[in-house]
């Protein structure tokens, strides 16, 4: 019996989608923008320079898979000719272009109803919303109650919460109600404890998910995010692959943000990590045991949040050479009938305006010792990934998905 390991690119997607127009994101490529941005010496910094170096990337058909999907060529990164894996890009068919959307369609459940969304004003939440929040969260006020990027909202209004003890709440074009306090003045379990209620009060506007986003740092010096961040999402509304699976008796080890992501539904064994490194790290670890017949999924949440969000180029094209660097790694503890799947759950283009996520296609590249490379096309949803993990694995049939194995 196999194992299969899945690990997310968060938002690294490969080039608008046939529908991106509708959702005001026609020019977007997170990975083609980044390639291009290199060559052209417009994402050096002081730990990369030149062009993107991502040579085991580019052997699982990375490029190649990109190149289909835009339509165009892209300039070299690195790879040999020969391939080694599957390859193929894949249309997200959700309504949303969020990571709920992204995720739970790849495990075979697309979202095919609509999210609810705060509005992109100010305040941007209803005031029942808010007046339910602070007579049942305990507080005094909030502050924010607007659209904004976390990092910067926390450094315009983070004296005045260590003030006030206000926490700061906020949204993006994302399903999301977001709170952010620190963890010292205000209490991180007071804030977990806050955003519970929250996720009560935002079920009404069919809300994805309320985010606690602690950060430190102390008044005149500055303040940042910590690890402690926690999703707090409403659950998949059918089952998943993840439920099949732990319905078979299969273990379900999620590394990241994943368990949250999925509301802890169908997952046996949730290990938390922060950042890229950690994240593929406790991968590595969990691998060493993880019995026949398992799924082992990670997110590497980076790219999105540090890099994507961020607008930030140089520091997406670093971190995906830093992503390949670990490749050897990986291959390394694959056992012989073990798949891998690397793929994203959505874009957000570092070099597109604003800050939001984009609607791109994302890449499908499997690999392991009993996959035969080559290609799979375009596929018109996510949930192919499901599909064929569950066929590989030898569960039932998901209701979505077909097969690329």
């Amino acid at each position: 019996m196999t194992r299969a390991i899945v690990v997310v690119l968060d938002s690294m997607g490969v080039g608008a989608a046939a529908d991106a127009a509708d959702y005001g994101d026609s020019d977007a490529d997170t990975f083609g923008h980044v390639v291009e941005a290199c060559a052209a010496g417009r994402a050096d910094n002081d730990n990369r320079s030149g062009p993107l170096r991502i040579p085991h990337l580019a052997a699982l058909g990375l490029v190649d898979a990109a190149q289909a999907a835009r339509g165009t060529a892209l300039p070299a990164t690195g790879g040999p000719k020969s391939l080694m894996g599957r390859f193929g890009y894949a249309a997200e068919c959700s309504r949303g272009k969020d990571t709920p959307s992204g995720h739970w369609e790849m495990m075979g459940l697309p979202v095919e109803f609509h999210w609810g969304y705060f509005p992109d004003t100010q305040p941007c939440f209803p005031q029942e919303l808010i007046d339910a929040l602070i007579a049942r969260g305990g507080i005094d006020g909030v502050l924010g109650n607007r659209r904004a990027s976390g990092t910067q909202i926390i450094a315009e209004l983070g004296e005045e919460h260590v003030r006030t003890l206000r926490p700061i709440v906020y949204t993006s074009g994302d399903s999301v109600f977001q709170i952010a306090a620190h963890e010292g003045y205000f209490g991180l379990e007071r804030l977990y404890e806050l955003c519970a209620v929250a996720r009560e009060l935002v079920d009404k506007y069919r809300i994805g998910r309320v985010i606690a986003r602690p950060f430190v740092g102390e008044p005149g010096q500055g303040f940042v995010r910590t690890g402690n961040r926690r999703d707090l999402a409403t659950p998949p509304h059918r089952p998943t692959l993840l439920d099949v699976l732990k319905e078979a008796g299969r273990e379900v080890i999620c590394v990241g943000k994943i368990s949250d992501i999925f509301a802890h539904r169908g997952v046996t064994r949730s290990i938390k990590a922060h950042g890229n490194r950690e994240v593929m790290k406790k991968l590595l670890e969990a691998m060493r045991d993880a019995p026949e017949g398992s799924l082992l999924f990670a997110n590497c949440v980076d790219f999105d949040t540090d890099y994507g969000h961020r607008r930030n180029v140089s520091g997406y094209a670093q971190a995906l050479e830093e992503f390949d660097a670990i490749l050897p790694s990986l291959y390394a503890a694959l056992r012989p009938g073990d798949i891998g799947v690397i793929t994203a759950d959505h874009g957000c283009d570092p070099t597109f305006p604003g800050s939001d996520h984009t609607r791109e296609y994302v890449p499908v590249l499997a690999f392991g010792e009993s996959v035969s490379p080559g290609p799979i096309g375009r596929r018109s949803s996510f949930a192919d990934i499901g599909q064929s993990l569950a066929t590989r694995l030898a569960v039932r049939s998901l209701e979505r998905g077909r097969s690329f194995l």
